[in-house]
């Protein structure tokens, strides 16, 4: 008898407005009647470790815990160490201090959000009140990229990958830049000097010291567009969330009749 639970995982962060806007995005989620559900935290949100999640879940009974990575990109060298922590690869890409948790449950584990059309959308959504004249702009994507090796081209990839994917939902030319390494403002004065204003869309979950002070500061002294909103708050993040799950649910029941 196999019984499945979904467990969120995110970043984390010591500003209770992040974590309140990650809760409140899997508060609306609609899973399967009764499957259980655990919202966790890499890092900084007390009692809601990831280890408090998957323990939360075996508690309830559940026998295959459905991984929701709620990240960004694939290029996060976080997703590489909670892959190895949860047991799904042998060795992180590069060296982390997190230890393996304990499970007993099997885990399934689903990917970030990548260049998801749902995630084209929210760009748009949250980048489009900037827009005065779309045939002579251009929307630069800037996340938050890699200095590793490895990590760094999942980052250009994906990122590359989404542009497109924005540029076919509005409408306008799309391109990104990444703050790790920095080519946010080589970018921006490159489109500007094309005769096009540039409208800044940052790929981060949730409002905050990247986006309130990092990305204006590499801007400073050129004109742009800047809403500064985050991803999160929108109704199609949870939206995503739910299809992460019922996508893994279903692996996980192919699976099962396989087995039997």
């Amino acid at each position: 008898m196999t019984k499945a639970g979904a467990l969120i995982i995110s970043h984390g962060s010591p500003q209770p407005e992040w974590v309140q806007a990650v809760e409140e995005a899997a508060g609306e989620v609609r899973v399967k009647e009764h499957m259980p559900v655990a919202v966790s935290f890499l890092g900084n949100v007390e009692d809601a470790s990831i280890q408090h999640g998957i323990d939360a879940l075996e508690a309830e009974g559940v026998t295959d815990i459905l991984a929701v990575m709620l990240f960004v990109s694939e290029g996060s060298t976080h997703i590489d160490e909670i892959e190895y922590a949860l047991g799904i690869k042998d060795a992180p890409d590069k060296e982390t201090d997190l230890e393996p948790f304990r499970i007993a449950a099997r885990m399934h584990v689903g990917r970030p959000m990548g260049d998801d059309p749902d995630v084209a959308r929210m760009v748009w959504d949250k980048v489009s009140p900037a827009s005065v004249d779309p045939e002579r702009e251009a929307i630069l994507l800037v996340g938050h990229g890699s200095i590793h090796d490895g990590f760094r081209q999942r980052w250009e990839s994906g990122a590359a990958a989404l542009a497109k994917r924005v540029g076919e939902t509005s409408g306008l030319v799309c391109d990104y830049a990444l703050l790790n390494p920095d080519n946010v403002r080589v970018k921006a004065q490159e489109w500007t000097e094309k005769g096009r204003r540039v409208l800044i869309a940052p790929l981060f979950l949730s409002t905050g010291y990247f986006l309130q002070t990092v990305i204006p500061r590499k801007l400073e002294g050129l004109t742009y567009g800047y809403t500064g909103e985050a991803l999160l708050p929108h109704p199609l993040l949870p939206v995503w969330i739910e299809r992460q799950v019922e996508e893994l649910s279903a692996s996980v029941e192919a699976k099962r009749q396989t087995d039997n």
